[in-house]
């Protein structure tokens, strides 16, 4: 059997990730593609109390390296749960966020190395990485007006523009996979775009 394809969404907080995760399942679905939705953190029973640990503003005395190493548990969990389970039986996964939020948000916006991050949650993982990344793009003094503020929302908006400037250095190093997509527009132009890079990408109609 041939292993499903593994679609990730990326971004800042208040991006329209979910809109367009969403968007996308129902597109494809509609082509008679099988998909799972998932997103992360807290997909799984145990990665939903980690997500409330991790999301909770009463955190605020959290260790850099205790925030590290709880997204990568979260993922552990997801990887063996949903993600790897899935892929196997030949059915297309799409998440709200994988690994790249862990090296934009802990590695460029925290200032932690980007290399122990990337070395820890690929033994996190398994080594299970996406086929494709769409990553949507927009300044945080906008996107962030639409959050609710949890503990990592709530950060600096200094803090945001490295994370954002986190997203668009992994698009330059990796342009085959990672596709910075402008989140301005519409929710329909913008999912446009997306299916036209698939159909190039994968020959979906």
């Amino acid at each position: 059997m041939q292993k499903g394809v593994f679609i990730t969404f990326e971004g800042i907080d208040g991006v329209g990730k979910s809109t367009q995760a969403r968007m996308l399942k129902e597109a494809l679905i509609a082509k008679g593609i099988e998909v799972l939705l998932t997103f992360e953190p807290g997909a799984t029973n145990i990665g939903r109390a980690i997500r409330q640990v991790l999301l909770n503003v009463a955190s605020k005395e959290m260790a850099y390296q205790t925030e590290i190493l709880l997204y990568a548990a979260d993922r552990a969990q997801h990887v063996k749960e949903v993600i790897k389970p899935t892929l196997e039986l030949g059915i297309t996964v799409i998440s709200d966020r994988y690994i790249d939020s862990s090296i934009a948000y802990q590695g460029y916006g925290l200032g932690w190395d980007r290399q122990s991050i990337i070395e820890i949650n690929d033994w996190a993982s398994g080594g299970i990485k996406p086929d494709i990344t769409f990553c949507l793009d927009l300044e945080p003094q906008k996107a962030l007006l639409r959050t609710k503020g949890d503990r990592i929302e709530s950060r600096t908006l200094e803090y945001h523009n490295r994370v954002r400037q986190g997203f668009q250095a992994i698009a330059e190093q990796e342009p085959e996979r990672f596709h910075l997509i402008p989140a301005t527009g519409s929710a329909n132009a913008i999912h446009q775009k997306i299916l036209a890079i698939l159909e190039k990408r994968m020959g979906l109609k």
